[in-house]
């Protein structure tokens, strides 16, 4: 998991005659997802005002709060190029057998796909240098939406502008990085908000135990992994405001070897509670700092009933669920391109952060954290900035 790949939810068919092709791209295939999401059908909510004569008009976006309307919904969908079947291509930078952030955005596309006889086409462990003809050989096999995984394969989205991938949706977590373009619909939030909920949560469990000191590992150095740790850090000041955070960047999200050398260095210089904001290496981390009796955070998703590792606070800006949300919309045949929904914490049901361990009193009190972010009474990026730096 990366914050730049938050950028960064989410009827059955006829009686089924013939299985669900799971085919994939690479080696690293989630044959056997570990976490799922509810396929139901939601009603998509945001409205598309297309004018281009190869699109239909429907409102589309996914549900929950949007932050803007318009675009244009391709004909047909989902059978977008109208070959009489759906297929899903999913390129993913991470391991997609990870436990975690990665797997989940492979395993919401299988369940809900499953229900409804589509085809998932699946590669992970895509390197960025590669995203673009990655994305060039998904659409050669007649995928009717390439999605990425995160928004480090940004340099696969001028493909959504060639002819090898016309009549193709496409499905992009966003960064600030990333520019909206007429063919692809972005998903955002904002990692200001859950960081710093999740900084808060930890810090009534720190208060709570008299502790002062926590850790985050996270990979490389960049503005979004500095941004996350800035975030955390004045989330836990809210509560213990003479915390503090020691910060370490392993420069790979799944090296479990590195994560497990930074998370014991940080035990060993009393951190209490670790946050492993990581990939591939999430699980290394939790399990070594669960054995020094240090809780632990999750990168992404709601692991509260995982026993090995067992976390502490499920910090959930879940790209599956997101990602969910969209195929609701794109099954509807309302999902526009060229739009950007953005997820508002305290508005939709994600992101948001829960806590695994803690009293009614403490749950109550991030509560009711979360529903100011929401209603505006606490501004995020304002808190992070009192930290200056």
């Amino acid at each position: 998991m990366t914050t730049s790949a938050r950028g960064r939810v989410i009827g059955i068919g006829i009686a089924a005659v013939t299985a669900l092709v799971l085919s994939s791209c690479a080696s690293n295939d989630a044959s056997a997802p570990k976490t799922s999401s509810a396929a139901s059908d939601t009603a998509p909510a945001s409205t598309t005002a297309a004018t281009d004569s190869s699109a239909s008009t429907a409102p589309s976006s996914p549900a929950g709060s949007s932050t803007s309307t318009g675009g244009t919904v391709p004909k047909g969908e989902p059978d977008v190029n109208g070959d009489g079947k759906v297929v899903i291509g999913v390129l993913s930078p991470g391991d997609i057998n990870d436990n975690g952030y990665y797997e989940s955005f492979v395993s919401s596309a299988e369940t809900y796909a499953k229900a409804r006889h589509w085809t998932v086409i699946k590669r992970g462990n895509v390197p960025a240098n590669d995203a673009l003809n990655a994305a060039r050989a998904l659409c050669r096999l007649k995928v009717d939406m390439v999605a990425l995984g995160a928004g480090e394969l940004a340099n696969a989205i001028p493909a959504s502008e060639e002819a090898v991938c016309a009549n193709t949706a496409w499905y992009v977590p966003s960064s600030a990085n990333i520019k909206q373009a007429p063919k692809i619909v972005l998903s955002t939030d904002d990692p200001n908000q859950d960081l710093l909920a999740a900084g808060y949560a930890a810090g009534l469990l720190m208060k709570a135990n008299n502790q002062t000191k926590a850790g985050f590992v996270t990979g490389i150095k960049a503005d979004f992994s500095v941004l996350g740790a800035k975030a955390f850090k004045a989330g836990i000041k809210e509560i213990v405001p003479n915390a503090s955070l020691i910060t370490s960047y392993t420069g790979d999200f799944n090296d479990s070897a590195k994560a497990k050398e930074a998370t014991q260095a940080q035990i060993s210089q009393g951190a209490k509670v670790i946050y492993p904001y990581l990939g591939g290496a999430t699980d290394a981390s939790a399990i070594l700092a669960q054995q020094n009796n240090v809780l632990t955070l999750t990168p992404g998703t709601d692991r509260c009933s995982s026993t090995s590792p067992k976390f502490a606070i499920s910090v959930i800006f879940d790209p599956g669920q997101y990602f969910l949300a969209a195929l609701q919309a794109f099954n509807a045949g309302t999902l526009a391109m060229g739009v950007e929904k953005v997820w508002q914490m305290g508005k939709d049901p994600f992101p948001t952060v829960k806590m695994c361990q803690g009293t009614a009193a403490q749950k109550a009190q991030l509560a009711d954290f979360i529903k100011k972010i929401g209603d505006g009474t606490i501004d995020p990026k304002a808190e992070v900035a009192k930290l200056g730096g």
